[in-house]
């Protein structure tokens, strides 16, 4: 590894600079030479084994090629089989040091990030990572033939080059600072991994990869196992050192709730993460807890809180008057279901960016004025004005009353109660069909349903097998559905899929909302061309504020810890909890099996 410059502050000034790391800001932590990561045993033990389910809607998969637009691939299998150029860490949020690259260098214009390949980098095939294969990945990914969300990540790269056999450039449209970060984070596969055949069709070959875990079987299906390849070529790398320490790793997919919990309690899994507060409020107890086999945990962290929410499509015609997106909201009663159904657990989310310095709050700063002073002819006035509140029932607050405001924001956009319904001027009854997978999400959605009967509106609460629901969002075929969006403290591009316009028309993309405003995406820019943190906030700040006055969503709630279930006689967890960490990545990467587990 070659040396950091002396003085970070200079980079623009310097011919160009070369380094280990390269953080976003220039905050690198970690010097030269150092040894691993503050919050991992660098002597942890390997072996033992750590059995999950997934985080996501678990479902039965159906290939191994997780950059494909079709289909579902193994839970994690992106995370645990694909190394990339750099690799971030719990502790900072824009910062990324060296796994297959041992180098990067930046332009002096930023135009451009030439990366050095480490020449231990190996495949699992034992071939080495190469040049070719890193321009290989980048040209597959940005084709036709993957999953077209990659080519909105990568729009703002104009191409890769092979330099030489280990060098590779990436040349930019713009100066950007996160751009090395992207283009870093890419997932580098050989070129011998389907080849002769249309990226998307290699549907069952098994990947051939550079990370730290292969499959242990290579049958579709429903459980999945990963094993660690004892000759993983990183292993004694700074980044990865007392890192990914199980021999093996496997998914339990669960189609049922009430299956995979009583799964829990049988001893077929370590480790589940619960998202549903009356499992966590009545169900983790009795004689299992008491005697220790199982723990129910609370985790802490510094994370930016998720963001939670209904949202509309705004492609169908009923959703683009914002009178009737706000009667909506108006319909929604949180603090029924926290006190009624969450046990007091969750917060109300109030904004796109909860617990974070990227929200908004009252009326706008002068550096978030900077920014939107010359977008005003294309914003809405409330924009200028101060944050608004999300409706509440909290007293001297009610439904009731809510319901009153509902009803008149409908009539004036041309809503009227006739006949046993809400009807248009056409005499169209106002109907929603709510799309989800998960049939125990309806205790939920049932006041809401209620609410919205009230106001002549009828809700059609449909459930759908999870590979129709995907393929129906992907092709944006809903009227209402709900998504959680983790939170990040270090947003970049992937903002540009969630609510750019080019997303907008994309199918696949996370701009599920079908929102194509020039405004937000001016300020999406701003997000990409931050040159510092507080600019970074500013910018962030100032796209809340617009999103929040759009009411594009009715935002629901989040919960400010990790809620979990584990073995505990089973692991040993690392004395230090990282600031910024996924429980479940934190958990494969870090954590390491106890002597009875080995």
């Amino acid at each position: 590894m070659r040396a950091l410059l002396t003085v970070l502050g200079l980079l623009l000034a310097a011919p160009a600079w070369a380094n280990y790391a390269y953080a976003q800001f220039g905050d690198i932590k970690y010097p030269p030479g150092f040894q691993h990561w503050d919050y991992v045993n660098p002597d942890a033990p390997k072996g033992g084994e750590i059995r999950m389910v997934p985080p996501t809607t678990p479902t039965n998969f159906d290939k191994f090629n997780p950059f494909t637009l079709k289909g579902f691939e193994p839970p994690s299998e992106g995370d645990l089989l694909f190394d990339t150029l750099l690799t971030g860490n719990s502790d900072e949020p824009t910062t990324a040091y060296g796994l297959l690259a041992d180098d990067v260098t930046v332009a002096p214009d930023r135009m451009s990030a030439t990366f050095h390949l480490n020449p231990k980098a190996r495949f699992n095939d034992g071939k080495p990572v190469l040049a070719a294969d890193v321009v290989h990945s980048f040209r597959t990914l940005v084709s036709d033939k993957a999953a077209p969300q990659y080519r909105v990540y990568f729009a703002a790269v104009k191409g890769a080059t092979q330099v030489d056999e280990r060098t590779v450039r990436f040349d930019f449209l713009q100066p950007n600072r996160e751009l090395p970060l992207i283009v870093g984070a890419l997932p580098v596969f050989s070129r011998d991994w389907g080849r002769g055949k249309p990226f998307d069709e290699v549907v069952t070959d098994v990947p051939i990869a550079s990370g730290p875990y292969r499959l242990a079987d290579t049958h579709l299906g429903r459980d999945v196992t990963y094993v660690r390849d004892p000759n993983y070529w990183a292993r004694d790398l700074p980044v990865r050192r007392g890192m990914f320490n199980f021999d093996r790793i496997t998914f339990r997919i669960y189609l049922d709730d009430t299956a995979r919990f009583e799964g829990f309690k049988a001893g077929e899994f370590d480790f589940m993460r619960e998202f549903i507060s009356r499992n966590w409020a009545r169900q983790y107890y009795g004689k299992q807890f008491r005697d220790g086999e199982l723990v129910k945990r609370a985790f802490p962290n510094r994370n930016p809180g998720d963001f939670q929410g209904y949202i509309l499509n705004l492609r169908n015609p009923k959703f683009q008057d914002i009178r009737v997106r706000q009667a909506l909201n108006y319909a929604f009663d949180f603090p029924w279901l926290n006190r009624n159904l969450f046990y007091g657990l969750y917060k109300r989310v109030e904004d796109y960016f909860p617990n974070s310095a990227f929200r908004a709050e009252g009326l706008p700063k002068p550096d978030e004025l900077a920014l939107l002073e010359p977008l005003r002819a294309q914003l809405r006035p409330e924009v200028f004005g101060p944050m608004p509140a999300m409706p509440t029932t909290t007293p001297p607050h009610s439904l009731r009353d809510n319901l009153r405001h509902a009803q008149a924001l409908l009539k004036e956009a041309g809503w009227t109660y006739r006949d046993g319904a809400l009807r248009n001027a056409q005499g169209e009854p106002f109907t929603i069909e709510f799309l989800n997978d998960q049939p125990s999400g309806n205790r939920i959605v049932a006041p809401f349903e209620m609410a919205l009967r009230k106001l002549g509106i009828r809700l059609v609460y449909r459930i759908v097998d999870p590979s129709l629901a995907k393929q129906r969002m992907d092709r944006f075929q809903f009227e209402l559905t709900t998504r959680r969006i983790p939170g990040t403290a270090a947003p970049g591009s992937e903002l540009l899929d969630r609510w750019g316009s080019q997303a907008a028309r994309t199918h696949g993309s996370s701009n599920i909302w079908g929102l194509a405003d020039p405004a937000v995406d001016a300020l999406l820019q701003k997000v990409l061309a931050a040159q510092t943190r507080p600019q970074l906030e500013a910018a962030m700040r100032a796209l809340d504020r617009v999103l929040v006055n759009g009411w594009y969503s009715i935002p629901q709630w989040y919960g400010s810890d990790f809620l979990v279930g584990y073995r505990p006689r089973r692991f040993v967890l690392p004395p230090v909890i990282p600031p910024y960490y996924d429980v479940h990545g934190w958990a494969m990467s870090t954590w390491w099996a106890s002597p009875e587990n080995r």
